[in-house]
This record gives C-alpha cells, structure tokens and sequence, in this order.
C-alpha cells in the first residue's frame, strides 16, 4: 500500500480519506477544522499540522477543496516544491476547467503527473466507497491515479485531456439540476390533475418519463426508495452546490459559447432557491417552491 496525502476532509473528503486508510493506505490527512482531523484520525489517518507535512514522501496527493482558488493556493504553497516528483496529484474538487486546466499545466511544467478527477455520488457514496470519478489528464497519469480512485469509488472514467473531468462533472450536474425541476413540476401537475403521487410513480418511473431524478432520488416523501424527502430534506446534495455546480456550467457554456437555455433557466430557479433560505436544504427540495 501507498503513501497517500489527503488534503480537505469536509463532507465529502472525510469519507473518501477514510475509504483509503481502509484499503490499507497510509493516509496523512490535512484540514483546517480540527473537528475534520479528529473524524479522520478515528477512521485511520494519521492527521498532520499542515499541508506540507502532508504532501512530503507522499506517492499521491489527493485535494478535496470548496473552489479553484483554494486547489491553485494549496498547490502553489505546499504541493509545488514539497511533493516528490514520482507523486501523482489528484484533484477531486468541482472547480472551472480553465483552473483545472491551468494547475494542471503547472505541475506537468515542474514534472508532476496531474489529474482533475471530480466526483458524482454525493456524501452516501462518498463515505461508502461508491463514488463515481471522471477523469481529466494524460492516459499515462489516469493509469497513476486509477488504483487509488478505485479505492474510493465504484467507477473510475477516463474523460480525456485535463480538464476534461471538470468538463463532464458540469454537463452532467446541469443535466440533474434540470432534470429534478422537471420531475418536481410533474408530480406537482399530477397531484394539482388528482392523481395519486404513488400511482403516477409507478406509472412514469417505467415508461419514457423515467429518469434518475425519478427513480433513484424522488423528490415525493414516501414515494419510490429512501431520500432526502424521506427526512425533510435534509442530508443528500446541498442546493447550494448543486448552484455552484450550475453557476460554472454556465460560465463553461459562455466561454465555449453553447447555448443552454433549460440550464440556465434551472440556474435562476436555484438562485432564487438558495437565496430564499433553502441553501443547506437536499436539492431536491425545490420542490417546496412549485
């Protein structure tokens, strides 16, 4: 087993950090929340003072950070000029391809392997081991960081080019965010049309309307399997990040001049969601509002 340094231990990196001190790795885990350290050094890390402590001797670097700016500000303060150069650098943060893209460059510029390799899953599969990866760097490095995010996940994709994760993780967050306003605006014609929210369920979760937001996390409390719905909303993917995820599909769209209307329509409707209060609440409680 590897050396593994894991930087940002939150909701989603805590879980993720454990999965691999499970699989028998050496985690040096590294948060500014001494909460965050206690919970890793439960699940087996070893936590460190800081990030450099973290980096050195390590064989791969995992990042978990809230944006760009705090990946480029690790980066640049303890990963460049502290990190071996046989170390693999891994970022799972959601950031924008162009950061993605540029930390990426700097590290191939200093003889680093780098990858960004954000996350689909949720808090769930993060803490059981079941996320999915989608991988954006050279094939050479994808074959570095594949065992150590397999490690973590249920599926590990090669997207192509770096930034290109961060690329897929965009479409395919503004294709959730869309498609769950959908599912709640039609259960919320079903029932406003007198039919029963179980009946229309089981109904449309097996024909042409059926979709992931429908029939893996039903925004309806007691309809189809456990969800956020099922406990107020509460756990599950924060509205607020499902915005964040939204708001750099959008930039992504500007700067490669696509049109997406439906994505930006579901942009404004979360912007107004969260900014009403409902930023900690499951994305799917949009639902409230319709």
């Amino acid at each position: 087993m590897a050396r593994v340094a894991f930087i940002g231990l939150g909701n989603m990196g805590g879980g993720m950090a454990a999965n691999l001190a499970k699989k028998g790795h050496d985690v040096r885990a590294f948060d500014l929340s001494a909460d965050a350290l206690a919970r890793a050094k439960e699940a087996g890390c070893l936590p460190v003072g800081t990030a450099v402590d973290a980096v050195e001797g390590a064989e791969a670097i995992v990042t978990m950070l809230p944006a760009g700016t705090h990946v480029e500000g690790v980066y640049a303060d303890a990963v460049f000029g502290h990190a071996p150069s046989s170390a693999i650098l891994i970022d799972c943060s959601t950031i924008d391809v162009a950061t993605a893209r540029r930390v990426s460059e700097q590290a191939v510029a200093r003889g680093l392997a780098a990858v960004d390799a954000p996350v689909s899953g949720g808090i769930g599969a993060a803490n059981a081991g079941t996320l999915t990866f989608m991988v954006g760097g050279a094939a050479e490095a994808f074959d570095r960081a594949r065992p150590f995010l397999a490690d973590m996940g249920k599926a590990v994709i090669h997207a192509g080019a770096s930034g290109a994760g961060q690329a897929a993780k965009m479409a395919n967050n503004m294709l959730l965010g869309a498609t769950m306003i959908a599912t709640c605006e039609a259960f919320k014609l079903a029932e406003r049309l007198g039919l029963d929210l179980q009946t229309f369920y089981d109904i449309s979760s097996v024909s042409s309307g059926q979709s992931w937001s429908m029939t893996s996390y039903c925004p309806v409390p007691g309809v189809g399997p456990d969800t956020p719905a099922d406990h107020d909303y509460r756990g599950g993917f924060a509205a607020a990040l499902m915005l964040k995820d939204l708001r750099l599909a959008m930039q992504a769209a500007t700067d490669a001049g696509a049109q997406t209307p439906i994505g930006r329509h579901a942009t404004d409707l979360y912007e107004a969601f969260v900014a009403d209060g409902g930023g900690t609440t499951d994305f799917s409680g949009i639902i409230r509002t319709l």
